[in-house]
Parts: C-alpha cells; structure tokens; sequence
C-alpha cells in the first residue's frame, strides 16, 4: 500500500499541467503597435521525446508583425534613429520661386456696360490665385489685371443714385458724402478700386495685392510690354441687359 501511494503521489507531481506556460514578456506592448505582439503570433507547443519522465515542453512564437508591415515603414517599429525623408509633412507648400511677379500672367478686361460687383468678384478671384491649383491663402499667387473705360461702369436697380460713397479728412466736420454718380464724373477709377479693395484680405497681404490692380480712364493703357491676355468671364450676368 505504501508502495502504491508513494507511485501515485509521484505521478501526480511528474505529470504535465495541461495549461501550456506562457511567458510574462507576452504582455508587454509595443509602443508603437499599441497591442502585444503575441495577439498576432501563434504559439507552437511541441512536447518531448520524453515528456512523461521530463515534463518540460517547447514554445516557439511564430511573428508575423514583420511580415505585415511594408519594407519601407518597418524603421518606425525600430528603435533606431532614422535619417530618412520626412513622410510625415507632405504638404506642399509654394516658395519663393513658384510666385515670382515678373513671371506672372496679366489679364485686360473693358468695363464696359459690366455689373460692378460681378466684375469686382471676377477681378479679385484672379488677384488672388483662387482660379489656380497651386492657391494658397497666405501667400501672394495671383496674377495682374488691368481694367480700362472705367468711366462705363454700370450697376443694377437704382444704384446709380442711392449708393453712397463717404470718406473723412480727419478733422472734426470733415466727412464728405457723394453718389455713385457724382463719384463716377468725378473719379471713375476709384469705384472699382473700392469696389475690388473690399473683397481682399484685411492686412499686409491685401494691401500688397491691390497693387496687382490697374484701373484707367479709357480704353488706353501703359502696360503693353507685359503682354496681357482677356480675362476669362463665364458669368454671362456680368454684362448689363437691357
């Protein structure tokens, strides 16, 4: 009996668990991953040639991480310093090459029986660059336009006698007010320039591209040599009808 009981108690102490033995290291995650590597290996238990008299078994971790990852982002997955290109800011941003003002395109549009504020849009649209692929807010993309026979500005509804314009010398009294049709007899130029001046932006920026404005009485103009072309207008609104 004695006998029987000692072999009984040494099975039970020489006998495998049945629960495999998993390392601790298993539940470290990776910093980069943000899981542990071991969720997306396969654990391999091989026992023994002699796995009843030496109860020891096998684990081997297949990874497979690596072959997940692309070959040419597995360096973000190292600890290794990296001198490679930066992926991570890709946006392209213009320099100074790509808005230069002598390489820039010039526009000439007649003023001629054209809405005021269609026009003034279309103009400020093309000062800007927003009909570009290469627009970017803060910086100056734009091209030049020149607008001649500004005196033959028209406007819709009764404009032509209600709008107002005011401006003030500085001292106490010194505001001055005209009509739309006062201003253009007496300065036609400067009911575009305010008109354009208003749809760009508010700053160094804005003031830099109103320069990008030429507004003549006429049909005459001194900017030849720059070879302008028509600006594009596809709102048939913009003309007057009558």
């Amino acid at each position: 009996m004695a006998i029987s009981s000692y072999a009984s108690s040494s099975s039970m102490l020489t006998s495998p668990s049945t629960k495999p033995y998993l390392s601790s290291s298993l539940n470290n995650k990776t910093p980069f991953l943000g899981f542990p590597v071991a969720a997306s290996s396969k654990t391999r238990i091989h026992d023994s040639p002699n796995s009843r008299t030496n109860p020891t078994f096998q684990i081997r971790c297949v990874n497979k991480a690596a072959s997940v990852i692309p070959v040419d982002q597995r360096w973000m997955f190292e600890d290794t310093d990296f001198k490679g290109p930066d992926i991570w800011n890709t946006t392209w941003y213009p320099k100074a090459v790509d808005h230069v003002n002598t390489e820039k395109t010039w526009y000439v549009v007649d003023a001629t029986d054209k809405i005021l504020g269609r026009l003034a849009s279309t103009i400020a649209i093309h000062i800007r660059g927003k009909n570009l692929a290469t627009y970017t807010p803060s910086v100056d993309m734009g091209a030049f336009v020149i607008v001649v026979n500004a005196e033959k500005i028209a406007v819709s509804g009764k404009k032509r006698h209600q709008k107002l314009y005011r401006r003030h010398s500085g001292r106490p009294g010194g505001m001055t007010v005209e009509t739309f049709d006062q201003l253009q007899q007496r300065i036609p130029e400067r009911i575009i320039e305010h008109a354009v001046r208003g749809m760009l932006p508010k700053g160094r920026l804005g003031r830099d591209l109103f320069t990008h404005l030429k507004v003549y009485k006429g049909p005459n103009h001194p900017h030849e040599a720059q070879k302008p072309i028509d600006l594009p207008i596809r709102d048939k609104r913009i003309t007057r009808q009558d």
